[in-house]
């Protein structure tokens, strides 16, 4: 027992450099930047492969091995001293929206360095393998479906159907793969030693709460599940003029109802419940004829399936009894589904109890965005770790988060995956 003593002082006092991952953000948002400052590095694009390059090159700096599989997905492994230990893993993603920040995503990746970086300067081993991963195209900015490198990795579709997709430009994920010299050989879902044993995702809030409440750190117990709908709206066009109002089967007047109802329906099933209109097509879209037509999107979040499914059964009476008061035909499809994700309630507590023995603020912070911790979570025990950004705005080229926080949330990780990896 004495033995053990010093180590675990000097594990209690192991802190990540923020300055060290602070650069590592920044030399990795000069490639692709733009001028207001932010980060245009679209998924398998020259610059995606430059990232992607530079990446590479500090983890083999690390002495970590490096293996891609059949949709892009780099694995960067630093090993452990126990071969029946299973990995223990991190990771985000390094493509970005067109109009990008350098935190989302990025952060994620190039804080499971820091912690392999940290690991190695203190001469730390760990029983159990460490893993660094960035995923292919999280975005989905260029080509979709999102998450698609979590996605095939974790069974959802496969690695042919998403090396088929396209961009506008015709050019398709397996091409591009190749361009990039990202087109690898190991086969989707392999991890040597068997599935991970706990993963962990840092990530930017990319919403006000951290900030609003003044909390350093997030504990992410889940993320919401959501359903999007395509809903078109089918009225008659008409002349503005001699139209009497009470004859008409305007499909915007519809249309416009709904958007409402949408919002309604979000609020009646607080806290979680969130409900956005963010496309909308109207035909003939003349300043002077009735619409005819109208197309819109909605999306439907929340944390439980029981609560998704009251959403959508509520949007499906709207639409009917909307429809019938404006004489008009409405078709609601629903388009996508993802269920809502309850992370290890055991990697849960691994975070919390990091954010507390680091003396950091935290509260809980269920994710309103998609991210590939969702689907890993598929497959291996994972949480999340979200830390502020500025007055909550991501994909947007202004993004922005503290020094401090960023080194703070690289801290957690770092504890949380060594309770799990030692």
């Amino acid at each position: 027992m004495t033995l053990l003593a010093p180590e675990r002082t000097a594990i209690a006092d192991l802190r990540t450099d923020g300055d060290r991952l602070w650069q590592s953000l920044m030399d990795l948002g000069r490639i692709g930047a733009t001028e207001k400052g932010g980060v245009c590095r679209l998924a398998l694009t020259a610059l995606d492969g430059q990232g992607r390059d530079l990446f590479v090159a500090w983890c083999e700096a690390e002495g970590m091995t490096v293996r891609v599989d059949v949709i892009g997905n780099i694995f960067a492994r630093r090993a452990g001293t126990d071969p029946r230990r299973r990995a223990i893993a991190t990771g985000s993603h390094i493509d970005t929206q067109p109009t990008g920040g350098k935190f989302d995503g990025n952060f994620g990746v190039l804080a499971g360095l820091e912690v392999v970086r940290t690991l190695n300067a203190q001469g730390i081993e760990t029983a159990a393998p460490i893993e660094v991963i960035a995923w292919t195209n999280e975005e989905g900015s260029r080509f979709v479906p999102v998450m698609m490198g979590s996605g095939v990795f974790a069974g959802a579709f496969t690695a042919e159907f998403a090396r088929r997709q396209v961009d506008i430009a015709g050019k398709s994920v397996g091409d591009e793969l190749s361009a990039i010299g990202y087109d690898g050989s190991q086969p989707a879902g392999e991890v040597p030693g068997g599935m991970f044993g706990a993963y962990f995702e840092a990530h930017i809030e990319q919403g006000p709460v951290l900030e609003a409440a003044g909390r350093t750190i997030g504990v992410v117990p889940g993320a919401l599940g959501q359903r999007w709908y395509d809903v078109t709206v089918t009225g008659m066009e008409a002349h503005a003029g001699p139209t009497p109002m009470a004859l008409r089967h305007d499909a915007m007047l519809a249309a416009a109802r709904l958007v409402e109802q949408v919002n309604r329906i979000a609020l009646a099933h607080a806290p979680h419940g969130r409900g956005t209109v963010g496309f909308l097509q109207v035909f003939p879209n003349s300043r002077n004829t009735i619409p005819g037509t109208v197309k819109f999107s909605v999306d439907f979040r929340n944390l439980t399936d029981e609560a998704l499914l009251a959403m959508d059964t509520a949007l499906r009476a709207a639409c009917a009894e909307v429809g019938a008061a404006t004489q008009v035909e409405v078709r609601v499809e629903q388009v996508v589904y993802y269920p809502p994700c309850h992370f290890a309630t055991d990697c849960i507590a691994s975070v919390r109890d990091a954010a507390d023995a680091l003396g950091l603020d935290h509260m809980e912070v269920v994710s309103g965005a998609g991210h590939d911790a969702v689907y890993v979570a598929n497959m291996a025990p994972a949480a999340m770790i979200f830390v502020p950004c500025k007055d909550g705005i991501s994909h947007n080229e202004i993004e922005s988060a503290e020094p401090a926080h960023l080194k703070a949330g690289a801290d957690v990780l770092l504890h949380a995956m060594l309770a799990h990896a030692r």
